[in-house]
């Protein structure tokens, strides 16, 4: 059979269109994972768990579609098929928020109940949604290959085309959810526009092809898919875990809540499990560990009424700790770093993050002092996103730099989460500063299964902490804070170094995965 005949049997391939469709389907495949990271993180987070969970499952769809289509694509080179199986990738594309979302609300009662099986059991759920339209998206590039081969002597300069057309799409899809989409429309239209942008070549395909019994029906199909981010587009992406939902964003770095409880504000990112910051017009103290920062430096000294002359807050939030500051040693010159631009304006609309002294940067942390010379007299650390921590802000060399950025009497003070009565991210963290700080403490937070981590440079003890909070004025916020961590702090030295965390091996996330799976094992069954 020559080629003619065989174009003529197959159907005429429009070597435009094709070409077109490879490069959509490069971006559609890897910007649906990059979506897709979005969909699950305000319930499970975004750990390198859930990454390597997206990145694996999506190279072995991928891998199952490059083959089944390779197979199909020999037996049965027929371009409708393409333009079809692509109509319905991009149609499940589409619908993929909408899928996806009653198994996500189940991973909320999960977690509640510390039901560790049905948690992630929801989250293979809902990577699995994932398999029809990336499996289908596999298809594309082995069957375009075939149908655009005229012969076996330009085999290689037509498969090195595409497969370079299908990655320069990819590329491209790996930057416009993340620079683009998702901080514009949000996720759910992000999802819409990447099956958009697959779908209508796709139906140009069908309809060229004259192929009615096919076409027809892809065609309703479509238009009736399209109507249903109108007719059950969910009120919010994912409900309130407490008190009312006052507002929500997505950002490129997270999904943020404001939620009103009792007349207070209270900031949520993510999967939710962690407040990140708490805004009461009519009392600053709160009783959880924003409050503890600022007594860190009563364990350098008890000469009076405590004083600093600086300070540096490494995620900011909504600025909890940076106002308490401020209060309780005048309007000194803060900086606060904080990574999310979203989370800073957030701060400013609804917890009141106004404070004139306070310099807010829009960096990395680490960077921020990679970069700067500035020493402070007090540096908080805050950034961590619960129940995992960003590993590099665990490490020797990172509180190495913080050790470089302290005047002579400064104090660090890090906020870390444990359970009631489990303390190994809080021994592994405390044995790292160790390492590097000549003396640390621990004060367990009054009303948060959370401790603060304080460590100074120069002489220090928890006698001098004591007679400093003795030495604050009554009703002044030290002395409440202090006599408070007194009460029911358990404030211990921390003496010996074990296990200490580097840049190199930081094993964080190993930590917190057995900290939570032993939590859950010793949970007695309803």
């Amino acid at each position: 059979m020559t080629q003619q005949d065989s174009r003529a049997e197959y159907g005429q391939v429009d070597s435009a269109l094709l070409r077109l469709i490879v490069f959509f389907g490069g971006i559609t495949s890897v910007g649906t994972e990059v979506a897709a990271s979005r969909l699950v993180a305000p319930y499970f987070g975004t750990s390198t768990f859930i990454w390597a969970n997206l990145i694996g499952i999506t190279l072995t769809f991928l891998a199952i579609g490059y083959w089944i289509g390779g197979r199909i694509a020999d037996r049965y080179p027929r371009a409708w098929v393409l333009y079809a199986t692509n109509t319905v990738a991009a149609l499940w594309s589409i619908l993929l928020p909408y899928l996806a979302q009653p198994i996500l609300r189940i991973s909320l009662d999960a977690f509640e109940d510390v039901d560790v099986g049905a948690f992630y059991g929801s989250l293979v759920g809902v990577l699995l949604l994932l398999a029809v339209p990336i499996t289908l998206l596999g298809f594309v590039t082995p069957y375009a290959v075939r149908l655009l081969l005229d012969a076996v002597e330009n085999a290689g300069d037509v498969s090195g085309g595409i497969y370079a057309l299908s990655t320069i799409g990819s590329i491209l899809g790996s930057f416009l959810p993340v620079l683009l989409l998702i901080p514009w429309i949000g996720t759910a239209r992000t999802f819409l526009i990447l099956g958009l942008i697959l779908l209508i070549p796709s139906l140009v395909g069908l309809w060229r092809q004259r192929s009615w019994r096919v076409s027809a029906p892809a065609v309703a199909a479509s238009a009736l898919v399209l109507f249903v981010p109108f007719l059950v587009a969910p009120e919010n992406i994912r409900p309130a875990e407490r008190g009312r939902l006052v507002y929500e964003t997505e950002s490129s770095d997270n999904y943020i809540q404001v939620l009103e409880e009792d007349g207070r504000y209270l900031l949520s990112l993510n999967d939710g499990h962690a407040i990140h910051s708490i805004y009461d017009p009519d009392e600053l103290l709160t009783r959880g560990p924003w409050d503890y920062f600022m007594i860190g430096p009563l364990f350098v000294t008890d000469d009076g009424p405590a004083s600093i002359d600086n300070a540096l807050v490494i995620g900011l939030a909504g600025g909890t700790s940076s106002k308490q500051i401020t209060k309780a040693y005048g309007p000194i010159p803060i900086d606060g770093v904080e990574i999310d631009q979203e989370i800073v304006d957030v701060g400013r609309e609804y917890f009141d993050m106004t404070e004139p002294n306070l310099n807010v940067i829009v960096e990395d942390g680490r960077y921020v002092l990679r970069t700067s010379d500035e020493t402070y007299d007090l540096i908080a650390v805050d950034a961590y996103k619960q129940p995992y921590i960003p590993f590099q802000l665990t490490t020797q060399e990172f509180f190495q730099e913080t050790y470089d950025h302290l005047d002579e009497d400064g104090t660090l003070v890090i906020n870390v989460g444990r359970t009631e009565d489990d303390y190994r991210l809080v021994d592994v963290i405390s044995s790292t500063i160790r390492s590097v700080y000549p003396h640390v403490y621990l004060i367990d937070v009054e009303r948060y299964h959370n401790t603060m981590v304080i460590a100074t440079k120069s002489p220090s003890s928890i006698e001098t902490f004591m007679s400093a909070v003795e030495n604050q004025p009554d009703g002044h916020l030290l002395k409440t804070v202090g006599e408070r961590s007194i009460e029911t702090g358990n404030i211990r030295e921390v003496t010996t170094v074990d296990v200490v965390f580097t840049d190199d091996h930081a094993p964080v996330e190993r930590v917190v995965d057995l900290i939570i799976l032993d939590e859950a094992r010793e949970e007695p069954s309803p």
